[in-house]
């Protein structure tokens, strides 16, 4: 169950995390707006919605809604192919209202089927996109800021190749402007006293610093100054007239125009597909490991869509690079989305000017440390010592979701794990029963002799059914196989929730490894140290962890 709090309560937390996501979402808003051949305001409009309207309606914690690079070319194709961007508005006012039929329906479910390693080889993916991505921007090389979001692009290269390709444009005072940055960044993180200075975010003060050392080169003549067309460009209405023109309303009478529902219905299929992965990985980087009702989600979504697209702007999703620079930055509820719409709103309206001098090396060098911290060593260590039934499809994702798109990234992903499953659990069934007994209202839940990540829906809803004050034994007595994903949800469950919400938990039977086959492969072993490993990172001591499963 999702827990209501004061979005008030963690004001100061939020307000800092949402100004960073505020300096993160503000380039991608615009970028995605010039890679999908759309208005600039439009990108803007669809993250003000996003932070402001979805922001208020979803019930996740840390997703950030907004433009997304995943339908950059679905966007360039469908504005070609129906000659207008008010025509092309009115496939996403109907991508909207298909969204709010889907959660309605309870299509969010869906989301309970994507295994972990799935979730984690599409950030780390995402990560290595942002990388490749931002790298160019942070040496002065920006040809592909209006250009190409996938790995192969329309000339004929690649992310790789083009990063050899900027060594022939590297900018040196770009350079200069970037290593400031990263210096700040790393210095913010890792000096104490600097921590403790949490109101301001690193962000921030590296963005501030890429201005004025901008604005020493310009004022001084250097030939280290970065010229206009590397800082970011934003439009400045002079007027109210101005303004009024940027605004642009769906042209309605194109609903009965066959390629716009053909557009309305693949917008809202991919979008909503990306919402459930991100809104997955989001909850998985929860340090609270609160679970979102992606049905509300998908309504939440639908609703955003259709404002947007009355208003102008692009089709929205929840957006995983600005979870995570949110989730980074330390919020601790949804205000921070909020607060981060609202300053999209203010800045653009109020100091244009001024945005419109900061470089966009200073920005990328932000977006690479985000993608490294969704794509760092220790995640593939992590799932490399979980043994080839982990790592095999972790890997294959990331590889795809690099190489192709997040869509298909997943699909292999997913069905790699299926046959992994198939292949130990052939001829295995599976059973989950629970039992409430009036006397001390006690729980139990039987585990089956074999669960895998298939039946992690049933008890993930199960457990997040169990009420406040409850006592709940788990029996694995005869259990012989728990697939890693389900032994995570467990243990998150008890050490997160249920000392939150006073829940007595009491594991029964659990063993200290679990063989997915009878194989002497100590690889394909889940042991205690594994979740050692885990519930260090989660900040969880070595013997709360052993004493949950013994």
């Amino acid at each position: 169950m999702t827990k209501k709090i004061n979005l008030f309560a963690n004001l100061k937390s939020d307000f800092a995390s949402g100004l960073v996501v505020f300096l993160v979402a503000l380039p991608l808003c615009l970028g995605i707006a010039m890679a999908s051949g759309a208005p600039l305001f439009s990108g803007i409009i669809a993250g003000v919605v996003g932070g402001i309207v979805v922001g208020y309606l979803s019930q996740s914690h840390i997703s950030v809604s907004g433009p997304a690079a995943g339908l950059t070319a679905i966007i360039l194709t469908a504005i070609t192919d129906l000659g207008a961007f008010d025509v092309f508005l009115m496939s996403v006012f109907i991508a909207g209202v298909i969204q709010l039929a889907l959660g309605f329906l309870k299509a969010g479910s869906i989301s309970n089927y994507f295994p972990t390693n799935v979730i984690e080889g599409m950030l780390a993916g995402i990560g290595v996109i942002i990388i490749l991505k931002q790298l160019p921007h942070a040496f002065g090389y920006d040809a592909d800021f209006e250009g190409d979001q996938a790995f192969i692009q329309s000339d004929g290269s690649n992310s790789f190749s083009f990063l050899f390709d900027v060594l022939n444009h590297i900018h040196l005072g770009a350079v200069a402007v970037s290593a400031v940055s990263l210096v700040i960044l790393l210095s913010w993180e890792k000096v104490p006293f600097l921590k403790r200075l949490k109101l301001v975010p690193g962000a921030l003060v590296a963005v501030i610093a890429g201005v004025v050392l901008n604005e020493i080169f310009l004022s001084s003549g250097s030939s280290l100054a970065i010229a206009k067309q590397h800082l970011v460009s934003l439009p400045v209405p002079k007027s109210f007239d101005d303004f009024k023109s940027i605004i642009i309303m769906p042209d309605f009478t194109a609903v009965a125009n066959p390629k716009v529902w053909v557009v309305g219905i693949t917008i809202a299929i991919v979008a909503s597909i990306e919402t459930l992965l991100c809104i997955e990985a989001s909850d998985r980087m929860d340090v609270q490991k609160r679970y979102t009702n992606t049905n509300v989600e998908l309504k939440a979504q639908g609703f955003g869509n259709i404002v947007s697209s009355l208003l102008g702007g692009l089709p929205m999703t929840s957006v995983v690079v600005r979870s995570s620079a949110n989730n980074n930055a330390g919020a601790k509820s949804k205000m921070s989305t909020i607060i981060h719409g609202f300053l999209l709103l203010i800045s653009v309206l109020s100091i244009p000017v001024v945005l419109n001098r900061i470089p966009l090396a200073t920005l990328a060098t932000v977006l690479i440390l985000v993608g490294y911290k969704l794509a760092k060593p220790a995640t593939f260590k992590h799932f490399w010592e979980k043994g080839k039934y982990q790592f095999a499809p972790f890997i294959a994702t990331l590889v795809a979701v690099v190489t192709t798109d997040l869509l298909k990234g997943v699909a292999l992903g997913i069905i790699i794990s299926i046959i992994f499953v198939l292949r130990g659990n052939l001829k295995r069934a599976y059973s989950l029963n629970k039992e409430e007994y009036e006397d001390g209202d006690v729980i139990h839940i039987d585990l089956a002799q074999e669960v895998s990540f298939l039946n992690k829906a049933a008890i993930k809803t199960t457990l997040n059914d169990i009420p406040e004050n409850s006592r709940v034994v788990i029996n694995a007595e005869d259990t012989e196989y728990i697939a890693h994903d389900v032994l995570d949800l467990i243990r998150e469950f008890k050490e997160t929730r249920a000392v939150d919400e006073n829940i007595k938990v009491k594991l029964k039977g659990f063993k200290k490894a679990y063989e997915l086959e009878n194989s002497p492969d100590l690889n394909n072993h889940v042991t205690i140290e594994h979740y050692y490993d885990v519930a260090k990172r989660t900040m969880v001591q070595k013997e709360v962890v052993k004493e949950g499963f013994k």
